[in-house]
């Protein structure tokens, strides 16, 4: 569960709980009542039901609360995809450490496998806990390709040709090849987490494809005023 869904089941808990104790209240001053003759009120009973993110919450009887949602092929599509997408760029950024040029690109770099590599493990973690294959960073990619299935391909993955390329780069030229296949490498994530967010039913995936959204496009603007730049 995470953090935020956390706090906020937390809160609807506290909700119910305040909710119970004042009825509780009510209901001891209805049997005193009762005792001098008096029909106690009928306590009512309501909970805050937290929504998805963006969403706001809604108050629901207790019977209605929903402690899960369930998931659906497009958070399978964007967790699996995601992962040798993530790989890749681990992969080329680990090519920056040596062969790239400008300081800026390597800190990129360092900051690229910093973020992409946690989140590996969150997604990795998040399949095998409901049982679904987990792809290797080995694998071919397009083993995972959900586009035959009506969601999102994998989107800016670089083919063979340009991985070559970057592999026998150096200096400034390898600063050029990675920035502009990043660049494009990003665009295909973000495509890809906004594919999740509206078409998923996950929270968590959603905050997953929410933080890749904003993280990589804010990544995206960085890599184009660098390149301006060489």
């Amino acid at each position: 569960m995470t953090p935020r869904h956390l706090k906020s089941t937390r809160l609807a808990a506290l909700a119910l709980a305040g909710a119970l104790l004042t009825a509780g209240c009510d209901a001891a001053q209805g049997d005193q009542d009762q005792a001098a003759g008096s029909a106690a009120p009928e306590a009512s009973v309501t909970v805050l039901q937290p929504g998805r993110p963006g969403e706001g919450a809604a108050t629901v009887d207790p019977d209605e609360v929903r402690t899960e949602r369930e998931w659906n092929h497009a958070d399978v599509a964007f967790m699996q995809m995601m992962i040798p997408h993530h790989a890749q760029a681990l992969e080329m950024s680990r090519l920056a450490d040596t062969r790239a040029h400008d300081e800026r690109v390597r800190a990129l770099a360092r900051r690229i496998q910093g973020a992409q590599g946690p989140e590996i493990m969150s997604m990795a973690a998040w399949l095998d806990a409901r049982n679904i294959d987990v792809p290797k960073a080995a694998e071919d990619p397009s083993s995972y390709d959900h586009g035959a299935h009506g969601h999102s391909e994998m989107a800016g993955m670089l083919t063979d040709e340009q991985t070559g390329q970057l592999e026998a780069a150096d200096g400034r030229r390898f600063d050029q090849l990675f920035l502009k296949g990043m660049i494009s490498h990003h665009r295909g994530a973000v495509k890809m987490a906004q594919t999740a967010a509206t078409e998923g039913v996950d929270l968590q995936v959603a905050e997953m494809a929410a933080d890749v959204a904003v993280g990589q496009a804010a990544e995206i603007q960085r890599m184009r005023e660098l390149l301006s730049e060489l």
